[in-house]
């Protein structure tokens, strides 16, 4: 029990806290759930999924509220445990070695369509056979239904039997005593009763499955049961990964619809599978995603383009109700996606607000943004190791400020690192050309340079009024 005092001067740093946090979207309640879920004050270390139950059981006809957050976090403390389901494994050999992606589907009965055979056929034939290697697929069926989960098992092992010999297809049940009650739930935003009961199990579904999921590889990512997947889709995945190394990250998004291509280090799962359970009731899985990306303290969405799953369904799960949802960012042929090689970025344009260097260089859907820059500005690129270049493209302005682009500019590649008013550069240069409409693009660049890349510059050759955006900047090594 907290004394009061404790509980006092617990309630006197979250306000602090919110204080220093004032820009920030997250409210009052996510930071005493982050501050309470992770600092563990006062808690005691231990989780029974038996109290678990009891205590939803308590909570489900309550409104949440900061005091009862206050004793269900303090019983539910160790969210880096395992839930103790005992899974029914209903086809499946033993996982012989951790991999580097797990895929992860639950599946229910449908009213109309099923389209869970077309998407695992779509992970596997759209991996090449190195890919395959490295990837594991994870199907809860999450249906009661034994009749059912008996059809889908025998079609899915006469379909991928050769995938669950080798160890890359498992598929699962949770079994109904495991979870939580689902009628009688809170109808928040005025869903109907059947429609919270569906949304409320689905998210225990998710849960088990990302609980069963948390140590078979490196990197997890959320698919629905009726997806198609971008050609050799791993590849563009890892790629991103290593260009984000050294950013703090809670997950990648590669689909802008739902829950769709939602990327995860596998060390969060448990904390993610133990937030969805305690919140079944509450929303929808999608929002409750977002909430625990921000509690995380990821404040922005990190969304690559193209998207590499797209939604293929034509009936939804609930109810058989029509869902023509598209995501239009979605290419089905492998993306041209640039390695971008570790590097440091150095300007000294003026920055708008929080568009900094180092956005142009990412892989996801953000860029530089400076105020009018003048002759002899530049942005530079400064690599980790020399590295030999095949090919350049940089891309200025957007399509609602097309005019914010580099009109007089140049592009050069240099050797020789050295320390510059507090900056690194190269101390010598080689042109490659100029920016024509604002863009560059130079194939074959390492059959024109004898030497191997340590930075690459974009330099301005005159003033402009306009600002200066820059888009993307993309490096594909040899």
């Amino acid at each position: 029990m907290f004394k009061f005092h404790q509980v006092k001067h617990i309630f006197e740093i979250l306000d602090k806290m919110r204080c220093l946090r004032k820009r920030s979207t997250v409210s009052f309640l996510g930071v005493l759930v982050i501050f309470l879920l992770f600092m563990n004050l006062y808690i005691e270390d231990s989780y029974v999924l038996e109290g678990d139950k009891q205590l939803i059981r308590e909570t489900s006809t309550h409104q949440l509220n900061s005091e009862r957050y206050v004793h269900t976090f303090k019983d539910l403390s160790n969210f880096s445990g395992a839930i103790n389901v005992t899974y029914r494994y209903l086809a499946s050999t033993p996982l012989q070695r951790k991999r580097f992606l797990t895929i992860g589907l639950s599946s229910v009965k449908r009213k109309k369509g099923n389209y869970l055979l077309e998407t695992i056929k779509s992970i596997f034939e759209q991996s090449s056979y190195e890919e395959l290697k490295e990837i594991s697929v994870v199907v809860h069926l999450a249906d009661f239904n034994s009749s059912w989960r008996e059809v889908m098992v025998q079609d899915i092992t006469q379909k991928f039997a050769h995938h669950i010999i080798a160890g890359r297809l498992i598929v699962i049940h949770a079994p109904e005593e495991y979870y939580p009650i689902l009628d009688g739930l809170k109808r928040n935003y005025n869903d109907p009763e059947d429609r919270v009961k569906f949304r409320s199990k689905q998210n225990v579904d998710y849960a088990f499955l990302l609980n069963f999921c948390a140590n078979t590889s490196d990197y997890y990512v959320m698919l629905e049961d009726d997806v198609r997947c971008s050609k050799n889709f791993l590849t563009a995945i890892k790629k991103v990964i290593t260009s984000l190394e050294g950013t703090y990250w809670v997950t990648l998004e590669f689909s802008k619809l739902g829950y769709i291509g939602k990327l995860y280090h596998s060390h969060d799962l448990p904390r993610l599978a133990h937030f969805l359970l305690m919140f079944y009731q509450e929303m929808p899985c999608d929002w409750l995603l977002t909430h625990f990306r921000g509690l995380l303290a990821q404040k922005n969405v990190i969304r690559f383009k193209p998207s590499l799953f797209q939604h293929m369904g034509y009936y939804s799960s609930y109810k058989g109700t029509e869902n023509k949802l598209k995501d239009d960012d979605f290419e089905e042929e492998s993306p041209d996606i640039p390695d971008n090689p570790p590097a440091s970025l150095y300007t000294n344009m003026n920055v708008f607000e929080n568009y900094e260097a180092s956005k142009a260089y990412s892989s996801v859907d953000e860029y530089f943004w400076g105020k009018s820059p003048s002759t002899g500005d530049s942005f530079v690129i400064v690599f980790e190791n020399p590295i030999v270049i095949k090919k350049i493209k940089v891309s200025t302005g957007t399509e609602d400020r097309q005019n914010d682009i580099l009109h007089h500019g140049v592009l050069d590649v240099g050797e020789n690192v050295i320390l510059f008013k507090h900056s690194r550069q190269c101390d010598t240069y080689v042109r490659l050309g100029e920016f024509k409409n604002g863009n560059f693009e130079m194939s074959a660049v390492n059959q024109k340079i004898p030497f191997d890349i340590q930075c690459m510059r974009i330099y301005v050759t005159k003033t402009q009024k306009e600002w200066l955006i820059i888009k993307s900047i993309s490096i594909w090594t040899s």
